[in-house]
Parts: C-alpha cells; sequence; structure tokens
C-alpha cells in the first residue's frame, strides 16, 4: 500500500510498496512550516514532479530552486509539462526529465500519471526562464491502485466534475487568494466524489491562513476528510 507524507504548503512525498519514492512540488527552503529541508532527499529520491513553476512549489532561493537541487543531487527523473522539462535541460542541465502536458497519460514503472487542467498561473520562477512559458497542471497518481488527485494550484471549475469515478484520494488546495478557498474546494469535493480528500496549500502564511473546519463542513459528508500537518504520514 502507497503511503503519502506531507510535508508543508503543497509538497508532497509518495512511497509504494516497492519502495519507490516520489516528491511532488518541493518548496522546503524558505518555507516556515515545512518539516524537512533539500537534503533529506538527496540519499534516494526516483522521481520528482512539478504541478507548476511558482517559487511556492519548486523551492525558489536565491541560487536557484529546491526542486533543481534536489534532481541534481539525486538523478531523478523529473516528471512535468514540456515547457518546465525544457527549462531543467537546457537551463539547469537536467536531463533525466519526462515531459507531459494536459490531457496526456504516461505509464511509468510505478503507475500511470496523467496530468489535468488547473485554473492558475504557470510562470517558472528561476533565472533564466523567460523564455519558457507554461500552463499549471494537476495530476492523478495510480500508486499501488489507488487513484491520487493533487489538484495543484487551481480555482474550481467544471472540467472537476470529469474526475467523477477515477479518482480515490483528492489532495486540495483550500488557502484562497491565490487558489480555491475552502467553500469552493468543498464544492469540488462534492463534484468529483473521492472516498478522501487531504487539504494543502493553506497556513503557510497570514495571506492563506485559513480553518479546515470550514472546508470539512464544505464538503459535508461527501469523502473523508484527513486534514494533515507538516510531517504526518498516511496510507492510501
Amino acid at each position: 500500500m502507497a503511503r503519502m507524507i506531507f510535508h508543508g504548503q503543497s509538497c508532497c512525498e509518495f512511497i509504494t510498496s516497492d519502495d519507490t519514492r516520489l516528491l511532488v512540488d518541493p518548496f522546503l527552503s524558505g518555507n516556515p512550516v515545512a518539516d524537512v529541508g533539500p537534503d533529506h532527499f538527496t540519499d534516494r529520491l526516483d522521481y520528482l514532479l512539478l504541478t507548476h513553476g511558482h517559487g511556492d512549489h519548486i523551492g525558489t532561493h536565491e541560487d536557484g530552486a529546491d526542486a533543481w537541487d534536489i534532481l541534481k543531487a539525486t538523478g531523478a527523473q523529473l516528471i512535468a509539462t514540456y515547457e518546465i522539462a525544457s527549462y531543467a535541460g537546457e537551463v539547469q542541465g537536467i536531463q533525466n526529465a519526462h515531459p507531459m502536458h494536459i490531457g496526456g497519460a504516461y505509464d511509468f514503472p510505478f503507475g500511470r500519471v496523467k496530468l489535468t487542467p488547473a485554473a492558475h498561473g504557470g510562470m517558472i520562477n528561476s533565472p533564466g526562464a523567460e523564455g519558457y512559458t507554461t500552463n499549471p497542471v494537476g495530476m492523478i497518481l495510480a500508486l499501488d491502485g489507488v487513484r491520487v488527485y493533487n489538484a495543484g494550484d487551481t480555482g474550481l471549475t467544471k472540467d472537476m466534475e470529469l474526475l467523477e469515478g477515477h479518482v480515490d484520494v483528492a489532495i486540495v488546495p483550500i488557502g484562497d487568494n491565490f487558489t480555491m478557498g475552502p467553500e469552493d474546494a468543498g464544492r469540488a469535493i462534492r463534484m468529483i466524489k473521492p472516498q478522501v480528500a487531504i487539504p494543502v496549500h493553506y497556513g503557510t502564511w497570514d495571506l492563506i491562513a485559513v480553518d479546515p473546519q470550514r472546508f470539512i463542513d464544505a464538503v459535508a459528508g461527501a469523502a473523508e476528510v484527513k486534514v494533515v500537518a507538516p510531517g504526518d504520514e498516511l496510507e492510501l
């Protein structure tokens, strides 16, 4: 059975039953709530996945970004949109990358990945990225038979209705201001109808300080809500 470890903001680590390790959106440096730093992943990481290029998802710092540092240190394969993968190779020298895009899916050794639309911005917050524009995405990961939807940063969209019947666990932002707030995120869960809903992307700063109880109330029993703190581990 796959496990998820939450590391704050939107950073999630997944470990499959065969010990394959995946990391999504590693905002660690400068993250006031992160439970670990980038060095935590240098021993072994197999895949690093990015929903988009904003600093609170790639870990932008004055010398670069946590994402690029971790990829170079571990040799893990990057899974991201074509433009982010191109930037990683052409500017950062990271050649072990698998480019994808919205609506596409691919079977990796650990399971299937499908990219989904996300209503957000796509800027890459890294040096030399001016010529690389991209779209933000969500992603559905099939891990040990469990379909995990990581919505990335997004507002509420009608597209989410299409996910009904295709998602077991939904990880959704609730922080408002930059993404869905708790009420819209609750509506998203009522559209998707997963078994489990996990709120993220809130509480890191005052600007996105949200009481997760509002999300629980908005879900209104449509799924089991599991509220996670940095360092918490869940079986999926």
